[in-house]
């Protein structure tokens, strides 16, 4: 299928881009997806990055929104031999005195672990777990219709005004549940408490109750081979290697639909697009950073309380006042500071992964947008405060400053891994003001990546809803096609 021949360009291989070169293929055309990187996958790709027998996950690892994704529900991960495994606890948050403060799959033990504050959780999780799936569709949605569960809006709208301002202080006696909450809302990369930060907790931390923060046996990348092997079982093509530098270079195309960002665009398309449309997408904020540290280590983490770890994800950010000066901080580009530090031991959920008496731990620190600091001491550290010993585990690193990570993916400017700053307002009006958010003015030119809504994370909305735009308008197909094995 040489270029020129094809119906559908897909531009970048990460979940959006994958899910919407899968949809296209699916509709019965032909289509040709376009890698600048060697490995396809983008967020998803795993390797063997430090010992030849033991893989790591280079970003993404923990998946809680894919259970609940439509378009995963309709591709039916476990259909294809995908196995999402979910530890009993979803997520944990030491705490500088005192025991941890654990999210368990059961909201039971977790309320019963919070003394006074139980009841309080329940009464915040328990009503969004009864409409969970419409919840999650109203925020893995384009935002620009009704939802099709008006209770789960309602049970939204109520909650978020406590939670996205400084009463979020006051919503529980205890530091363990208002830590708790806070470590979710941290997952927004912001100012926090904001209304962004808020709407992240409540999805994610209804979530940790209900399908969990499962993490993929054998590594992230299995979702991308799976999307990949969908793709060329359908006639779809995937070239990699080679950077994509002008759009022109998809002139045969009928429709281009692009997993980038806004600042790719630019390049690919600048002197094309309309003044007003280029300053707009000149303005688009990116936010904090992400530096990331892979550990290969010789076993567990020793956490000072045990209990930490049965988690699969752990949030260090200390207490919820802490946490939210800090972030505060960094989304301002201030430097220094205890870091908030995600950290995974996927041995933890998935046992297979440790080799050798050898596994790898997965961490990523928040910064500001585009700092050159190389990662591992400041990370190290902070696991070093709450599980002694740590460093004395490790074997061998790698480490990606946020600078660096823009080198890794483009769409990551200055490290910002949710492609551009989750403001209430870019959260809806992603990358600019527009209806139809995934169309550029250029005609048959799609935007398809994290820079459009619903947002960041793997979950393959952006695509898959990019995907559609572009059926009904450039193919005249309103009837979305099958995503079954």
């Amino acid at each position: 299928m040489a270029l020129g021949q094809v119906d559908v360009a897909v531009v970048g291989s990460g979940p959006n881009g994958l899910a919407a070169a899968v949809t296209m293929a699916r509709a019965g055309l032909r289509v040709e997806l376009h890698e600048a990187a060697a490995q396809i996958g983008g967020g998803l790709r795993s390797e063997a990055l430090l010992d030849p027998l033991v893989r790591h996950d280079l970003c993404a690892t923990v998946h809680p929104m894919a259970p609940m994704s439509r378009f995963f529900q309709e591709f039916d991960l476990a259909g294809r031999g995908v196995e999402l495994l979910t530890p009993e606890v979803s997520y944990a948050h030491p705490l500088p005195e005192g025991p941890a403060a654990l999210a368990h799959r059961s909201l039971r033990a977790t309320c019963a672990e919070l003394g006074a504050d139980g009841p309080r959780w329940r009464a915040l999780m328990e009503p969004l777990l009864t409409h969970s799936q419409g919840l999650v569709d109203l925020l893995l949605s384009d935002q620009r219709g009704l939802p099709a569960d008006p209770a789960a809006a309602l049970l939204l709208a109520a909650r978020l005004p406590v939670l996205a301002t400084p009463l979020a202080r006051r919503q529980f006696a205890g530091e363990r549940a208002r830590a708790l909450l806070a470590g979710v809302a941290a997952h927004v990369v912001g100012r926090l408490p904001s209304p962004t930060g808020a709407a992240v907790a409540l999805l994610l931390g209804h979530l940790a109750h209900g399908t969990g923060w499962p993490l993929v046996r054998g590594g992230s990348d299995r979702i991308a081979e799976s999307l990949a092997a969908d793709l060329t079982a359908h006639g779809g093509r995937i070239s990699t290697g080679r950077r994509i530098s002008d759009l022109r270079e998809l002139g045969g195309a009928r429709a281009v639909l692009l997993d980038t960002g806004p600042a790719e665009l630019l390049r690919m398309a600048g002197p094309l697009l309309p003044d007003r449309y280029r300053r707009a997408l000149r303005a688009y904020r990116y936010g904090p950073g992400a530096a990331k540290v892979d550990f290969l280590v010789s076993g567990p983490i020793p956490w000072a309380d045990p209990r930490v770890g049965l988690a699969g994800t752990v949030h260090l950010g200390g207490t919820q006042r802490e946490l939210f000066r800090q972030e505060t901080r960094v989304a301002r580009g201030r430097p220094g500071g205890a870091p908030f530090v995600l950290v995974v031991d996927p041995a933890v959920t998935d046992p297979e992964r440790a080799v050798g008496g050898l596994r790898p731990v997965w961490a990523y620190a928040h910064v500001p947008h585009g700092d050159p600091t190389d990662p591992v001491r400041l990370v190290t550290e902070r696991i070093e405060r709450y599980a002694p010993g740590f460093a004395d585990t490790v074997v061998a690193h790698h480490s990606r400053s946020a600078a660096e990570l823009e080198q890794y993916n483009p769409n990551y400017v200055g490290g910002d891994i949710a492609a551009g700053a989750m403001t209430p307002r870019q959260a809806l009006l992603r990358p600019v003001a527009r209806w139809n958010p995934y169309r550029t003015p250029l005609p048959g030119v799609y935007l398809c990546s994290a820079a459009t809504p619903p947002g960041p994370g793997v979950h393959g909305m952006c695509g898959y809803l990019a995907a559609r735009s572009a059926l009904r308008h450039e193919f005249g197909l309103r009837e979305a096609p099958s995503l079954a094995p």
